[in-house]
């Protein structure tokens, strides 16, 4: 039964949308209250907010708010969404019926609207089901890297994992797998997305989730992909009798997500003693009451914990997993007694020379190191082309996100090809081609054992960073963000970009510092080619623009996918045996930290001006370079 409100504010009714998009459920009469009593007080504005758009699904599917209306997650969006999902997968997989789908969630809960991830999911595999198709729904919790690596391990036809990952207590997600075990990219997105809007009206029984329970085409993998992936993953266990001996200890939180039960098996699986676990974050707990927000990338505001309990415990090593465990933060204990948290870039590095390393011991054969790949995001630091161009085997970059990187490296698996690892920035790690998207899990349990290996010879994950950055050339990285929820904002910012001094002319100096090459992957320019056209794919659904310098840096800002932020990456590099700029790491650091910030509030106070974003991002580089002279 629905309820089709009609009769709207004027202000509501002036909204250009279909007569469904009022539709509220009866079946979930907490949904219902919220937008009785909006009605009652006449709250057009938060009306409007429910009701006035509808989530795009994209790439990284759907990531929004939980609550009513269809502009938020809420059992209807969740049926329109997985009926348009299931009508383009028995358009495109021929044979969907003999393979299924699977389906995994994580423990997140809005009472007082009804949402959780394990409704959500049961609401999806209720449409599947009812049409015919097989569903393989995870009976218990489950870290996102599980859902790839079913679909890969059992031949599926598609994914889903309803999660919010990172993102703040109110917010959920809808994330989707293509058949090669990777999240999907165009066209399927634009496919996906048309599907949805055809089929917004909900089908028979599509509310009816307890009608899975007794069919044979529900099945719970929960048992058998819990065994297999841990076995999978010991193929990268290179040193078993060192992971038995280690007198190193660690501290793991799974900051109140998914992680800790998985974290704890494959710790077991490498022969490891098992890491301290937080006690206050190990457990499941959608209101994550300890941290403001639940992002292990925050660095020390939510290790707080960690840091307490490694200190009590004489850890040196800190692993944190972010909710849903695809994704790890690392920090060490320095000698000082204070703690380094790595960046993304930093901890991409030293994984990526550890898996290198690995495989290089394993493997003597001649010319093998030929069809070697590594992999990084394009806003990511460069220091695993550095160690290919050392080393011999080959590096692609790949535009941001690893619904790039984990296609790609599909592609090249299926050619025969070796791909070691992927990483991004935002603290992602592909460890293992097992799962073609990033993975916490893994992670976590590879960095043990690299952290137990370098104990051996008495060097610490620090210190091998910097015999890395001796070997291969220093790379020195900054990234940030803005939080922006006003789209006409973030356009005016970027097209002032493009039309700095007149149309379609960008920068060419900041400050003193020449700009030798533009890339726009929203419209496809490029500076540097030949024919002025970018060599990685575009797309004008968002933003993304990156000036080359001519000292050497490279500065990029774009869009976010799933959160209302503009972000931020430099880089500066030097080759082997060679200090940035003169002026030695420390410094860098000091002068980041100490100056540069100050530096960056006053550019923000200036919200007038549309390109101050620009000028913000080279704020960084353009002070190292006049700390140059200083140190000479």
């Amino acid at each position: 039964m629905y309820v089709c409100f009609t009769d709207y504010p004027t202000r509501i009714q002036q909204v250009e949308i279909t007569k469904l998009t009022f539709i509220i459920i009866l079946q979930n009469p907490k949904t219902l209250e919220i937008v009785k009593q909006l009605i009652a007080k006449g709250n057009t504005e938060e009306l409007l907010k429910c009701f006035g758009s509808r989530m795009e699904f994209g790439t990284a599917g759907l990531r929004a708010a939980m609550g009513p209306g269809t502009s938020q997650m809420n059992d209807l969006t969740i049926i329109q969404t997985s009926q348009g999902f299931c009508r383009y997968l028995e358009k495109n997989i021929s044979d969907l019926k003999n393979r299924g789908v699977v389906i995994g969630y994580d423990a997140r809960a809005h009472p007082s609207t009804g949402g959780s991830s394990k409704r959500f999911a049961r609401l999806a595999a209720t449409a599947f089901i009812t049409q015919g198709i097989p569903v393989y729904l995870f009976s218990q919790i489950t870290p996102t890297p599980f859902v790839p690596y079913t679909v890969t391990h059992l031949k599926l036809a598609a994914g889903i994992m309803v999660t919010a990952s990172h993102n703040p207590k109110q917010d959920n997600g809808y994330k989707v797998y293509w058949e090669n075990g990777s999240q999907i990219i165009g066209p399927h997105d634009r496919g996906i997305a048309d599907a949805i809007n055809g089929n917004l009206e909900p089908w028979p029984q599509a509310w009816e989730d307890s009608l899975i329970d007794p069919s044979p085409l529900l099945h719970d993998p929960f048992a058998t992909v819990n065994k297999d992936y841990f076995k999978d993953i010991q193929r990268h266990c290179c040193h078993r009798d060192i992971n038995r001996e280690t007198k190193l200890k660690f501290v793991h939180t799974s900051v109140h997500g998914v992680g800790h039960e998985f974290v704890q098996s494959a710790f077991k699986a490498f022969d490891f003693s098992l890491p301290f676990a937080v006690p206050e974050q190990k457990d499941p707990d959608p209101e994550f009451p300890t941290v403001k927000y639940p992002n292990p990338e925050e660095g020390k505001g939510v290790l707080t914990l960690s840091f307490a309990l490694a200190d009590k415990k004489g850890a040196r090593v800190i692993l944190a997993n972010d909710p849903d465990a695809d994704r790890l933060a690392v920090a060490e204990k320095q000698g000082s007694g204070e703690w380094k948290v790595f960046s993304g870039n930093e901890f991409g590095a030293l994984l990526g020379w550890w898996l290198f390393t690995c495989w290089k011991n394993q493997n003597q054969t001649p010319n093998a190191i030929k069809d070697v790949y590594m992999l990084s995001s394009t806003v990511s630091s460069k220091i695993l082309q550095a160690i290919a161009l050392k080393e011999g085997f080959h590096f692609e970059e790949t535009l941001t996100g690893f619904k790039w990187m984990g296609n790609r490296a599909k592609e090249l698996i299926d050619q025969g090809k070796n791909v070691l690892f992927a990483f991004e920035e935002a603290i992602g790690y592909m460890c293992s081609p097992v799962v073609l998207d990033k993975d916490g899990v893994s992670a976590a349990v590879i960095t043990a054992e690299m952290s137990s290996f370098l104990a051996t010879k008495n060097v610490t994950l620090s210190q091998q960073l910097k015999n890395i950055y001796t070997e291969y050339g220093y790379h020195i990285t900054k990234s940030s963000y803005f939080i922006c929820y006003d789209q006409k904002v973030i356009t005016a910012l970027f097209e002032k970009l493009r039309n700095y001094e007149g149309e379609n002319t960008y920068p060419q100096t900041c400050g003193k510092f020449a700009v030798s090459g533009v890339r726009d992957l929203t419209t496809g320019y490029d500076s540097n080619q030949a024919d002025k056209k970018a060599v990685l794919p575009t797309s004008k659904s968002s933003h993304m623009i990156t000036f080359t310098f001519s000292n050497g840096c490279v500065a990029t800002m774009r869009t976010s996918g799933t959160e209302p932020k503009i972000k931020y990456y430099a880089e500066l590099s030097a080759p082997p045996g060679n200090r940035i700029m003169g002026c030695p790491l420390p410094s860098l650091e000091e002068l980041y930290s100490s100056h540069c910030l100050k530096k960056v509030q006053n550019i923000l106070k200036d919200s007038s001006h549309p390109g101050h974003l620009f000028f913000l991002t080279i704020t960084i580089w353009q002070m190292v370079q006049d700390n140059k002279s200083k140190d000479k």
